[in-house]
């Protein structure tokens, strides 16, 4: 007799209901193909995912960083694609140098205003991310020794699949520079951050200053976010930049073309998408104190600011400060990189917390290259690679 079907059961259409697992590919691509509103769509996409917030990796501020310093295509996106959406993404170029030394390397690409280098990778796409970049770095190795990442968080979930990747493959790798730098993250009020922030003679004094400065003039904080009186906005910043020692130096934003083209059209990128906010301390209508915040929840980074030095004695730069605290009232935002360097003078006596951001040099290529990165690696930092933690 024929036996008889039976129903299957519902684990059964449960995991037939399940989806394949993703078709994933790894792509270099030229940065130029990427600045159309298609594929920069799928990019901002891919932001929104991102499990590690990166502004200065999203489509609004890389595209202008690229236009201006690249124009000749010589960085590459490396893209990681599941089922053709995009789902990593980080920029590279192949370098000569190597902070003064004749070391070819690949390296993730930063310049000067990119305060951070963790690529943009989907959640869940971590670990296959990173060992399909070493894999690349393996096959397009060129002339370089090694594989260097700048400005890498050393903490969160995309670290953590880094170490896990290194250690999985026995691929040597080394921290060869790491710093800390003011973080604002807590529960606390703004009020309450400040009290157990400064000391009581601090908080009298900055009071003394804020009502100095309004006995001689109009004061007003102005918050924005949006798009609304953007360009203004932004002449006056670059303007109050140049007006102090930035100027004097060439180092301030319109000091080049490039630099304020890429201030420029970052904030208007940001602010087309939600990601920007502004603020300012006004004297009689006309700004003393600027500060511009890439919103990028759960984080925020703070991006530029600037004062005018005529008013230095009464420290306007500090009272934005303390106005920016309402940044711990945000829903969105739970914490803020300050992208300060480490031990700045002003903000790491107002935010507590840090945040470690470390440099990774990664062995790439056969057992030869591999041996000539140990070497370099023990010169450079004094102890043999190996595994990150």
């Amino acid at each position: 007799m024929a036996s008889r079907a039976t129903a299957p059961t519902a684990e059964a259409r449960e995991s037939a209901q399940l989806p394949l697992a993703p078709e994933l590919r790894f792509t270099e691509r030229d940065w130029r193909d990427f600045d159309t509103p298609v594929l920069t769509a799928r990019w901002d996409a891919l932001a929104h995912w991102a499990v590690e917030p990166n502004p200065f990796y999203e489509s609004w501020y890389l595209l202008p960083s690229l236009r201006a310093l690249d124009p000749a295509g010589k960085v590459v996106l490396l893209c990681l694609e599941a089922d053709g959406e995009l789902a990593g993404l980080i920029p590279v170029r192949r370098q000569l140098w190597y902070y003064g030394h004749p070391l070819p390397h690949l390296s993730g690409w930063a310049h000067a205003n990119c305060f951070l280098g963790a690529p943009l990778v989907a959640r869940g796409c971590e670990g296959v991310f990173w060992r399909a970049l070493f894999a690349w770095a393996d096959r397009q190795a060129g002339l370089g020794l090694f594989l260097h990442l700048p400005h890498i968080p050393r903490a969160g979930t995309l670290y953590e699949a880094l170490c896990k990747a290194l250690a999985f493959e026995g691929r040597p790798a080394a921290i060869v520079h790491e710093e800390q730098r003011a973080l604002l993250a807590s529960n606390l009020s703004s009020e309450s951050y400040l009290e157990e922030t400064l000391t009581a003679k601090k908080r009298k004094e900055l009071r003394r200053q804020q009502r100095r400065l309004a006995e001689e003039g109009r004061l007003e904080v102005e918050r924005t976010d949006g798009s609304e009186g953007l360009e203004q906005w932004i002449g006056q910043f670059l303007a109050l930049e140049s007006s102090g020692w930035k100027g004097t130096s060439g180092s301030a934003l319109a000091s080049s073309p490039a630099t304020a083209r890429i201030f420029a059209q970052a904030l208007q990128g940001a602010a087309a998408r939600g990601k920007l906010e502004r603020l300012s301390l006004l004297f009689d209508g006309r700004p003393i104190a600027m500060l511009a915040t890439f919103l990028t929840p759960p984080g925020a980074f703070s991006y530029k600011t600037a004062f005018d030095e005529d008013f230095a004695r009464f420290s306007p730069g500090v009272l934005l400060q303390l106005e920016n605290l309402g940044l711990l009232e945000r829903p969105d935002v739970a914490w803020c990189d300050s992208c300060a360097g480490a031990d700045h003078p002003m903000i790491d006596h107002l935010w507590r917390e840090r945040r470690t951001v470390v440099r990774v040099n990664i062995a790439i290529g056969g057992p030869v290259r591999r041996a000539l990165f140990r070497a370099i690696a023990a010169k450079e930092t004094g102890r043999s690679p190996g595994e990150l933690a």
